[in-house]
């Protein structure tokens, strides 16, 4: 297929009904094929985002009973395109919740998975607060799958802000990262643009975030502002607030192109750890 194809990302905002979620990002689904696009993302809890924590584990299913995936499955059939799923909640054999990744190709196969490893517990400075890790278990593994026109890092939301994430998924070959997200509004305004754009110029990577936006009710408000990022670092397409969808063309060389003048993997150098006194490990 070579090194080209068209990518978009949909941006919702989905609430706490996984029915109405669904055909919402079908519809999107829809717009971006009718676009041309051969590869479709997805933001974060594109499903069901639900602020209640039992109310989220009452409605979570196991992955081969979740009749988002299915819907998922037999719309990248339908359409023949590659779906990149941002992530569903799903219950795990264990009974713990899962915040995972799905990348579909068009013969409607799972082909990867990713568990969100960095949880985002935090407490803002406007009252706002967050405990992913009192609701889901976290991942352990990184993952890097094949595309027809280069190799896909799989990354979620708060994983943008560990970037030695995105280092280890460009040096085990990753031409393109994608981040989707549920970005609270507050750390949106303040990180959003600056963290993609930082990511895409470290690896040297397309970068592309599908996020969720505007009021999810219980005081969750998300920044949207879905980001397709060039490995140069320059955003070449940006949605706004409100649900939609924003289409790029890619080109893989770029990415080489990037690395030529940039060669920052290369020349990374090993050393030791400074101490907590700032003096060299013995």
């Amino acid at each position: 297929m070579g090194d080209r194809f068209r990518l978009a990302c949909i941006q919702v905002n989905a609430g706490n009904e996984i029915g109405s979620n669904v055909a919402t990002a079908l519809k999107l689904i829809e717009r971006a094929a009718a676009d041309g696009a051969d590869f479709i993302s997805l933001p974060e809890c594109v499903a069901l985002l639900e602020p209640d924590r039992a109310a989220l584990r009452g409605k979570c299913l196991l992955e081969g009973d979740h009749p988002a995936l299915a819907a998922f499955q037999h719309v990248a059939v339908e359409r023949s395109i590659w779906l990149h799923v941002g992530s569903l909640a799903v219950l795990t054999p264990k009974a713990d919740i899962a915040n995972r990744t799905f990348l579909i190709d068009p013969a409607g196969v799972v082909v990867a998975r990713y568990d969100k490893i960095h949880m985002f517990d935090v407490d803002l400075a406007d009252g706002e607060s967050y405990r992913e890790s009192d609701t889901y278990r976290p991942g352990t593994a990184a993952a890097v799958a094949d595309l027809p026109w280069g190799s896909l890092g799989l990354t979620i939301c708060y994983d943008i802000r560990f970037p030695g994430l995105y280092r280890d998924l460009a040096k085990a070959g990753a031409d393109f990262i994608g981040v989707p997200s549920a970005f609270t509004r507050t750390t949106g305004q303040a990180h959003w643009h600056v963290l993609l754009r930082a990511r895409a110029i470290e690896t040297g990577c397309w970068v592309f975030a599908a996020a969720q936006c505007a009021d999810h009710g219980a005081g969750r408000q998300t920044y949207g502002h879905s980001l397709i990022v060039n490995p140069w670092g320059e955003i070449v397409a940006e949605a706004g607030e409100e649900p939609g969808v924003i289409v790029a063309d890619i080109d893989r060389g770029q990415v080489t192109e990037a690395r030529r003048m940039l060669p920052v993997l290369s020349n990374a150098r090993p050393y030791r750890p400074a101490t907590a006194t700032g003096r060299a490990a013995e």
